[in-house]
């Protein structure tokens, strides 16, 4: 297959899912960065891959000069080394709780004139800032968490507990520093009450390293469990969904396998079905996700009460199952989606 029309509808597809996430229950989330974020992260992950940058500006369709260039800017502000444009702007409004835009320019007079007052616009429009006057004079203020939490209608720290436990069980044993790396838009606050939390009730353990060059301790969790009914962890299910099937797509292409196989122990299939009133075989097709759903969650539930009486060894496979299931109903009516993520 052609791997540049693969990844134009790859791209696609996620930049899809990204515009239905930014505008979930009415809010406006701020993009101005997703675009630099996402030419930063593949610049890493072809350096990681030992894509020379050579090589990489050229696949990118640029002068290794203009290709370095960007990729210096892009990597953090002029003015605030170590952050991003977008964050060190926000970060300034945050500490100066009032700020004009000529004290924004001044105080960002070592960045693209053009790109702060772009971002400021986008922090306006995303109803993160509060704006008011005209030209320099204009006044930004940065609004409180207490609005933002009652705008988003969840409890910030149990949103980040869901997280948090997530990255844990993925990543761990992980250090405080690298989970806040994987949560910047979390309040820093929010997640240290988060992994707190997350150690009394017992579902991530705190461990100290015995090693001298380990200055902080690490979190480690054995499991992770996201009720169906749980509302605040419904964006680290959906992000865990997400990374499972990413994950599988990555390892089967970096292993060389672009075929699949009967006994296949990584990767996936997908069906679809076309099915109307009365057709007899509507209710097994609409139960599928109920039916497998409740499937695994037994099996899921064996394996877990082996595993709290027996010592796990040091060599171990983690076997990470996804399903989901999509509803497309097609008639006179609009196209109408529903979606359901385990």
């Amino acid at each position: 297959m052609n791997v540049r029309v693969l990844i134009d509808a790859i791209v696609h597809q996620t930049t899809i899912l990204i515009a239905q996430l930014a505008t979930t229950a009415g809010l406006r989330a701020p993009l101005a960065h997703v675009a630099n974020q996402v030419f930063l992260d593949l610049v890493g992950e072809l350096e990681s891959q030992g894509v020379s940058r050579k090589v990489a500006a050229d696949m990118f369709g640029m002068a290794l000069r203009s290709y370095q260039q960007k990729v210096a800017r892009l990597s953090e502000s002029a003015t605030d080394r170590g952050i991003t444009l977008w964050q060190a702007v926000y970060q300034y409004l945050q500490e100066e709780e009032v700020a004009s835009r000529a004290d924004v320019l001044r105080r960002f007079r070592h960045d693209d004139v053009s790109s702060v007052k772009g971002i400021l616009h986008d922090l306006v429009t995303n109803s993160l800032v509060y704006s008011s006057g005209r030209g320099d004079a204009t006044l930004y203020r940065v609004m409180s968490q207490d609005d933002l939490d009652r705008i988003g209608e969840e409890d910030p720290v149990e949103s980040a507990m869901a997280l948090a436990w997530l990255i844990v069980y993925r990543q761990g044993p992980i250090a405080r520093g690298e989970i806040l790396e994987q949560m910047t838009s979390e309040n820093e606050r929010s997640i240290d009450e988060a992994l707190e939390r997350l150690v009394g009730e017992g579902r991530i353990a705190r461990q100290v390293g015995e090693d001298e060059e380990q200055s902080e301790p690490v979190f480690t969790s054995s499991r992770v469990f996201i009720g169906l009914d749980d509302e605040a962890g419904w964006g680290a299910a959906l992000f865990d969904h997400y990374q499972a099937l990413v994950t599988a797509l990555c390892v089967k292409l970096r292993n060389g396998e672009t075929r699949a196989l009967p006994d296949d122990r990584l990767g996936g299939s997908t069906f679809s079905f076309d099915v109307w009133e009365n057709h007899p075989h509507a209710d097994e097709v609409y139960d599928l996700l109920k039916n497998q759903r409740a499937d695994l969650i037994e099996l899921w539930e064996c394996v877990t009460q082996h595993n709290d009486t027996h010592t796990k060894p040091e060599d171990f496979d983690r076997v990470t199952f996804y399903i989901g299931q999509t509803l497309q109903s097609h008639g006179d009516s609009d196209l109408e989606h529903d979606t359901e993520e385990p």
